[in-house]
């Protein structure tokens, strides 16, 4: 609407002498529109770009597994709508809750201090009830769009008015300066709104859902932090990382007091409905400082002593775990933050995965991109082969009892954007947390005059603790969306007869 005004408006200001008995009222509507567009940013130069901008497009993902998200930071929730879940799967919140808990924040030093317990409702997409006597088909999935919703409940006022009181003054590094000018007064800037990391459990949630369906068919993902704060793992076998990854996983799982309070307990089954749910979720809320602080205490030497893995810091080298995390808190304590690496594995996928030429699988997966604290995505080797010889780049081909094999993974996995049957490996480099303690320059967006910004507001000292597992997700909404083109496009096979 606000493109159609703006176009109209254009073609009175061109021709407006063709009007003269409307011109000074004409004259004095178009001052105004000139007036909004410039506190909107919109200059003669950007106005077309602009124009019909002012509501929130690029919140759906996929072809044949699609998703959908919504929902801000301090909103009452957020929601994931897939489409495309195949009927005849048995998916329940305690298993998308799983995954969830290993993002949510609040949980140790490593993240923010926001105690969201992060928990879903399946909304639809799952049968009520059997469908007919002996089906006992209820509570599988019926083929339907699949919705979830996952309710915000750890936001105070008191963070509120904070966000409030700072939202004048954009935080550099962050997407507040370019969603004002976006959005206008309307942007959601409370803690970020729909550009906060908080969007990222929506990812999460329909992750969980795509692993669960492409492990029936034999392809695996995992992810785990490959460097932290200047601190690198050494390589280690594919097969060992998976291993302490779902070790870590079980650790998480079982020292949460949500999911004990929750599951474990059973007050929150698949058989309530879904206002029985609200109000376990409304006593959640209620109690949900006094619940956090009853739960085990992750006693992180003991832990990594029992299992080899650090509690809260998913790498597969425990050493290297301790490290990052006393060099991510040093430099806390100094009041800024850190980034660091963060690498996606996938196993089983078949050979031809990929479509070109617009919808490569290296390309599709460079759109992890759109997970906001990412900046940059290789493939394989990476950046390094710009260093390399042809000779040393390419992985050479042998073949061994009928089996074909490689000698070497530098493409990780893909070659013409089709997976070749080796492992894929994906690296994310993940930038520091915005949110600082440490005083920095920026400006008043409303008055354009200069200022000084020192953060109030909770935030994490790093994100690439949490982060690991919203890549390892989003790679498997887009594994799973080329994997139903795939096997679509293989079923239309039917070659005439030489």
């Amino acid at each position: 609407m606000y493109a159609l005004y703006s176009s109209l408006f254009d073609i009175l200001d061109r021709n407006i002498l063709l009007f003269p008995r409307f011109a000074g009222g004409m004259q004095r509507v178009l001052q105004l529109v000139r007036l909004k567009n410039r506190s909107l940013g919109v200059t003669a130069e950007n106005k077309n770009e602009n124009s019909g901008e002012k509501i929130m497009l690029g919140c759906t993902y996929g072809t044949m597994f699609q998703t959908t998200v919504a929902g801000g930071s301090y909103q009452e929730g957020l929601t994931v709508h897939l489409q495309g879940v195949p009927p005849g799967l048995y998916i329940t919140e305690a298993e998308i809750y799983a995954a969830l808990l290993t993002r949510k924040p609040g949980q140790s030093e490593l993240a923010s201090p926001r105690r969201e317990p992060d928990v879903p409702i399946i909304y639809s997409g799952v049968n009520a009830a059997d469908t007919m006597p002996g089906f006992a088909n209820k509570g599988y999935t019926n083929g339907t769009p699949f919705v979830i919703l996952i309710p915000n409940l750890d936001r105070h006022f008191v963070h509120i008015e904070q966000y409030q009181t700072t939202n004048r003054t954009p935080r550099p590094g962050h997407a507040s300066y370019a969603s004002y000018l976006k959005y206008g007064e309307w942007d959601d800037s409370i803690g970020a709104g729909f550009f906060s990391g908080r969007y990222t459990s929506t990812i999460v949630a329909a992750g969980a859902v795509a692993r669960r369906i492409l492990k029936k068919h034999g392809i695996e993902i995992f992810s785990y932090v490959k460097e932290a704060a200047g601190i690198r793992m050494p390589d280690v076998p594919v097969e060992e990382a998976r291993a302490k990854v779902d070790k870590f996983r079980e650790v998480r799982r079982d020292y949460d007091p949500i999911y004990q309070w929750l599951f474990a307990d059973g007050r929150y089954t698949p058989d309530l409905r879904f206002l029985e749910k609200v109000a376990v979720l409304t006593e959640l809320e209620k109690n949900l400082i006094a619940i956090q602080d009853k739960g085990r205490k992750m006693d992180a030497g003991a832990i990594s002593k029992e299992h080899g893995v650090h509690p809260t810091m998913n790498c597969p080298d425990v050493d290297t775990a301790f490290a990052m995390e006393k060099r991510i808190l040093e430099i806390r304590d100094e009041g800024d933050s850190s980034g660091g690496l963060v690498e996606v594995v996938a196993t089983g996928l078949p050979v031809g995965l990929g479509e070109p030429v617009f919808r490569k699988l290296d390309g599709e997966l460079g759109r992890m991109m759109s997970i906001g604290t990412i900046k940059a995505v290789e493939i394989g080797a990476g950046y390094a082969v710009k260093d390399m010889r042809g000779s040393e780049c390419n992985d050479q081909i042998r073949a061994k009892d009928g089996k074909v094999y490689f000698e070497s993974n530098n493409a990780g996995g893909v070659t013409g954007g089709l997976a070749t049957g080796q492992t894929l490996v994906a690296r994310l480099a993940v930038k520091p947390t915005p949110t600082i303690a440490k005083d920095q320059h920026t400006i008043d967006k409303v008055s354009l005059e200069n200022a000084k910004l020192s953060a109030v507001t909770r935030r994490d000292p790093t994100i690439v603790a949490r982060v690991w597992p919203v890549a390892e997700a989003f790679a498997s909404l887009t594994l799973l969306d080329l994997y139903a083109q795939h096997l679509g496009y293989r079923a239309l096979w039917c070659p005439d007869q030489k």
